[in-house]
């Protein structure tokens, strides 16, 4: 979740202005709404997220402390694979979080053969990645979903319309699970050589080589 603040500043003479930032993550929301407490200088502050919805710093810190024994702060990986001399794909994702305090990597791949392009396949993959974050029980909360594919970024941001009719099927269905689960989706494009874990992931299960694994960083 990303929060802004909007204060009013008041000077030891009694000069107002009021200040505004960009969106932040709600931990460093937090930091500098205690901070800005211990000034006393502070005639009113509002904290905003990014549903317009406002927060006491009570409401802030029983947030924060609610999800430190669930998975947040996630990143994922995804990417698919499309072999067209037997119109097979593999799908591949993983999923980088932090939970009680640890970091962890959640990597999955699987198989399919009802696909028809690398792009849908490139699609099913995201969706393979939501569908493992519905097990873990995220829910309403911000997960920035990194591909390689221009075609699945661009249009799940909304930059580029969605034509095909199997693409276009993917991308509500997505959404709508996005919305179910009350995941805000940022989407990030990267060089195929930045998700090369996914895209391995993605070759091992069209050769048939199944992975379902979670280990903890360690600092990695």
């Amino acid at each position: 979740m990303k929060i802004r603040i909007e204060w009013n500043y008041r000077t030891p003479k009694g000069t107002e202005t009021v200040f505004q930032t960009d969106e932040m993550p709600i931990g460093q929301a937090m930091l500098i709404a205690e901070d800005l407490e211990r000034t006393k200088r502070t005639k009113s502050v509002t904290y905003t997220d990014e549903h317009d919805s406002t927060w006491t710093i009570k409401e802030m810190k029983a947030y924060l402390k609610g999800i430190e024994t669930e998975p947040h702060n996630i990143k994922v990986y995804f990417d698919g694979g499309f072999d067209h001399p037997t119109s097979n794909s593999g799908l591949g994702c993983v999923i980088y979080y932090e939970q009680s305090g640890k970091s962890y990597r959640l990597r999955k791949n699987a198989p399919s053969a009802e696909l028809i392009s690398n792009n849908e396949a490139e699609y099913a993959a995201l969706y393979l990645s939501i569908t493992e974050l519905e097990l873990m029980g995220v829910h309403h909360l911000p997960v920035k979903f990194i591909g390689d594919s221009q075609v699945v970024i661009n249009q799940m941001s909304g930059d580029w319309p969605a034509y095909e009719k199997e693409l276009s099927g993917w991308a509500d269905r997505i959404d709508a699970k996005l919305q179910e689960l009350g995941i805000s989706p940022e989407y990030e494009l990267v060089p195929r050589k930045a998700n090369a874990e996914a895209d391995r992931l993605a070759t091992q299960a069209l050769n048939g080589t199944a992975i379902t694994a979670v280990s903890e960083l360690n600092g990695e």
